[in-house]
């Protein structure tokens, strides 16, 4: 993978911002970033009353998973919100992991999305959770798993990755991974498991590539990339959020000594 020049100074490397995704991106030059992983907001409030969206409170950790940013916005709003960012990630990076789960409140942006980036849709993997929580209302299935859209820029009419580091049958497109609860972290529902990104760096970087995440929650994405001698910056909106990110990166830094 390419070697990133020292001359682009907008952008420091192995840094977290405490502010929209958006506003870190303005900074980042094109084709800074080697790979994008990130599990964005899930518009878990926007439910449907008598056949038409509403805004509803449901389980708060299940719901509020970004302080600032409203987790039930009107389903147009999400929609363009979240093809604003796309268009900006891969502006930035060749190769983006945009973890989604189908609910209520973002289930129409989602196949929009697939439709209106096909042309840069490379691959769509199934995280299996091990487990599907009970659904919230009658005759609806339990989400047992939730997809990871693979987009690429330079080869997405094959499926083949030509920088990938796995070998010819080795990686399957459904990954098995049970979902993972911080220690120190509350009221967040969606972490991501250190195992899901291991699996990404692991067949899909080198070392010092750089990785971005622009919904970083608790630091999962920066953590892992420090662990394993990556390159990171991270964005998040929540300034709670943000200071577990900053302990995470913290206590890493200590096991690393």
């Amino acid at each position: 993978m390419a070697t990133k020049k020292a001359n682009k100074k907008e952008v420091l490397l192995d840094s977290i911002f405490n502010e929209s995704c958006i506003d870190t991106m303005k900074r980042i030059p094109d084709n800074f970033v080697d790979v994008v992983i990130t599990s964005p907001p899930y518009n878990m409030n926007l439910r449907i009353r008598k056949g038409e969206y509403c805004s509803r409170q449901i389980v708060k950790e299940l719901s509020t998973k970004y302080e600032g940013f409203s987790d039930n916005l009107p389903i147009d709003e999400y929609n363009k919100f979240h093809t604003e960012v796309l268009r900006e990630l891969l502006r930035i990076s060749n190769l983006v992991f945009y973890n989604i789960q189908i609910v209520t409140g973002s289930k129409r942006s989602v196949f929009k999305m697939i439709g209106e980036f096909s042309d840069k849709l490379k691959e769509i993997i199934v995280w299996d959770k091990g487990h599907g929580q009970p659904a919230m209302q009658e005759q609806v299935l339990n989400r047992r798993s939730e997809l990871i859209l693979v987009f690429e820029n330079d080869y997405p009419i094959s499926r083949q990755f030509r920088s990938a580091k796995f070998k010819r049958g080795t990686l399957e497109d459904i990954w098995e991974i049970k979902r993972e609860r911080k220690k120190g972290v509350d009221n967040h529902g969606a972490t991501f498991p250190e195992e899901l990104i291991r699996t990404i760096l692991d067949n899909f970087t080198e070392e010092n590539d750089i990785i971005y995440d622009p919904f970083l929650g608790t630091g999962t994405t920066a953590v892992v990339s420090k662990k394993l001698n990556r390159r990171y910056i991270g964005s998040e909106l929540s300034k709670d959020y943000f200071k577990i990110c900053q302990t995470q990166l913290k206590n890493a830094d200590s096991l690393l000594v």
